[in-house]
């Protein structure tokens, strides 16, 4: 796990720019704590942090091989869990070694396989190949975009890296926000290629991109296919507790410290019960963290995303495999902090606006990696298997939207525009930027022959879940863990049960009338009865309305400020209101909406972007 970026320009001779290409790696100095490194040649340059997992003292990078015809340079972001196998493989066709790091595999793949080193991978990773033999670069994103991934192309090349941060240290790059950025930031479709920052993009998952003296080219290598699903729903369980014990087995691998993540929900439980006794058969206990706030369980109240507190499913899940678990607590100070805030949206490059759910992430990160380098995490089995409530919701369903926009709550509801700029709100016209989103989601939907309307509809949305909804909370969990260090492994995206469950249909994965009825029958072996029988609890956010008390403290403030930027974009009239509500009966809405307003203005402090929103 680490942090790259690059530079190719073949007008220019990047030999001098070592400068440029050094500013844009220490970016990631955060991704990369344990060394750093540059790959040079005359059009592409190569920078690379690195956050030592396998092979402490030999995977470091970034690594290169030469040939009679030039060099071949790598720089790699992840980890391929089958490089085991793979290494095995390349020495019967005469490779040699010299580390036992899984990048030299994935170099030597290349060299053997050229770009169909791809087809071979199983694992989350971003990396980037420069072949001298060619003058190449070669980029390529996991199938399930785990890892982060951006390109900015200019007119003699491109500059990469893992966030868009690294590329805009370069000089070439303009920090640029306009209409068509803004609109997916309150939009929340998870527009495809979408950055932020104008002239930015994405490297789309299960995407390959080369650039060359002729342009850049894009090749999707994997996506999600329609394929008839025949296995018997005992089968089917039975296989995706297979594919789980395995994948879990496979993500534990690590030359250091490893934990996972607990929330005391059936996602997190799960991989905490399979982890948990892989590792007592090597005689090891399993280190657990979960996230809480002072006083939730005692003063909980349900709502509307939370039916119960998360505390006795995480005491009762770590009782049964005698975890060695820690509980971080975080009270409304911390949650609220303008210096975390500032950590959160400096790690994720964007005002995202979730509040005490990013904050109470970062600090829950934060504590466990003065423990552990590596945590397994649940995030993505509500996507796979169909976990969130509006995949229940006959209204949310049969709207002509995405589910979790029709599903309205304080994230994802309408409500959430209300602190806009009214001028701006009305040039975005975010209601017909969601119906073309939605539209081009559909038309990307490949069904089979004879779906019935019920198995037709699941289709969509489970594809739309796994292809848009994932990849803005994998980016998410990402950024927030990388920004101290920290290497979270998400079982659940291996693409082989991604792909596998996809395909079963929407009969079976609610076959015992309840979400998630696969999961909750392949994993309910190593889990306590409360944990197989809870109903989903996303995650959590504190009750305590001490921590609305301090957002509108943060926003009187913003409001003493006359010139503020960030009143291009939020309604002065509308803060001035929100400020004067009693914190005690404040609705989730409008609290969002203050969370969304505070980090718009730090956003602007950060970054200091040229808007252009004529």
């Amino acid at each position: 796990m680490c942090g790259i970026a690059g530079w190719v320009s073949f007008d220019s001779d990047l030999t001098q720019q070592q400068r440029v290409l050094d500013a844009m790696t220490e970016t990631m100095a955060c991704r990369g704590p344990d060394g750093r490194g540059t790959f040079v040649r005359t059009h592409g340059a190569l920078g690379h942090r690195r956050l030592a997992i396998i092979d402490l003292p030999g995977g470091t990078q970034p690594m290169s091989i030469n040939t009679p015809s030039g060099d071949i340079g790598m720089v790699y972001s992840g980890e391929t869990y089958n490089f085991h196998e793979l290494r095995a493989e390349l020495t019967a066709l005469g490779h040699t070694f010299r580390t036992d790091s899984d990048t030299e595999v994935v170099l030597h793949g290349y060299l053997q396989w050229g770009e169909s080193v791809v087809d071979h991978l199983n694992g989350m990773y971003a990396f980037a190949i420069w072949d001298q033999r060619t003058e190449k670069l070669v980029m390529i994103r996991d199938r399930m975009g785990i890892k982060p991934f951006y390109y900015y192309p200019t007119p003699d090349g491109v500059l990469f890296g893992s966030e868009p941060k690294a590329i805009l240290a370069n000089p070439r790059a303009r920090k640029v926000v306009d209409n068509d950025g803004l609109r997916e930031l309150f939009a929340f479709t998870k527009q495809p290629k979408w950055s932020l920052w104008k002239g930015m993009y994405e490297v789309l998952p299960g995407t390959l991109i080369t650039v060359d003296r002729n342009g850049i080219h894009e090749r999707t290598y994997w996506r999600l296919d329609a394929v008839e699903h025949t296995d018997s729903q005992e089968d089917t369980v039975a296989k995706v507790r297979e594919l789980l014990t395995d994948i879990v087995d496979r993500q534990l691998i690590s030359d250091v410290p490893r934990c996972v993540l607990l929330s005391g929900g059936l996602d997190s439980s799960a991989i905490t019960g399979l982890a948990a006794t892989r590792l007592a058969r090597d005689g090891e206990q399993l280190r657990t963290f979960s996230v809480d706030f002072a006083d939730q369980e005692e003063n909980f109240v349900p709502d509307e995303m939370r039916d119960t507190p998360d505390s006795p499913y995480v005491r009762e899940v770590a009782a049964l495999v005698r975890s060695a678990h820690e509980d971080v607590v975080l009270n409304p100070s911390e949650l609220s902090d303008l210096a975390v805030r500032r950590a959160v949206i400096t790690a994720r490059d964007i005002p995202a606006g979730l509040g005490d759910m990013d904050s109470s992430l970062y600090l829950l990160f934060k504590a466990i990696r003065a423990q552990s380098t590596v945590a397994l995490s649940g995030e993505s089995a509500d996507e796979v298997f169909g976990g969130y409530r509006w995949f229940h919701d006959e209204v949310a369903l049969k709207e002509e939207t995405f589910p979790w926009l029709a599903f309205n709550n304080s994230i994802t509801g309408e409500g959430r525009w209300q602190m806009l700029e009214p001028q701006l709100r009305e040039r975005l016209q975010l209601e017909n930027f969601i119906s073309d989103q939605y539209a081009s989601a559909v038309a990307e939907v490949e069904h089979l022959d004879g779906e019935s309307e019920v198995e037709h509809r699941m289709r969509t949305v489970c594809h739309m879940h796994l292809t848009r909804f994932v990849r803005a909370l994998l980016d998410r969990k990402d950024r927030a863990s990388m920004a101290v260090g920290l290497e979270v492994r998400v079982p659940f995206c291996d693409h082989r049960l991604v792909g596998y469950v996809y395909n079963t249909p929407w009969s079976l994965k609610t076959f015992d009338g309840r979400e998630k009825s696969l999961l909750r029958h392949a994993a309910k072996h190593v889990l306590p009865q409360s944990v197989v029988e809870r109903v989903k609890s996303p995650y959590p956010s504190t009750q305590d309305p001490g921590y609305a008390a301090n957002l509108q403290q943060l926003a009187k403030e913003i409001l003493a400020e006359k010139d503020s930027p960030v009143f291009g974009l939020v309604d002065r009239a509308w803060l001035q209101s929100a400020v004067t509500q009693d914190p005690l009966r404040m609705d989730a809405m409008t609290r969002g909406n203050l969370d969304r307003t505070v980090d718009l203005h730090t956003w602007l402090d950060i970054y200091s972007p040229e808007l252009q929103l004529d």
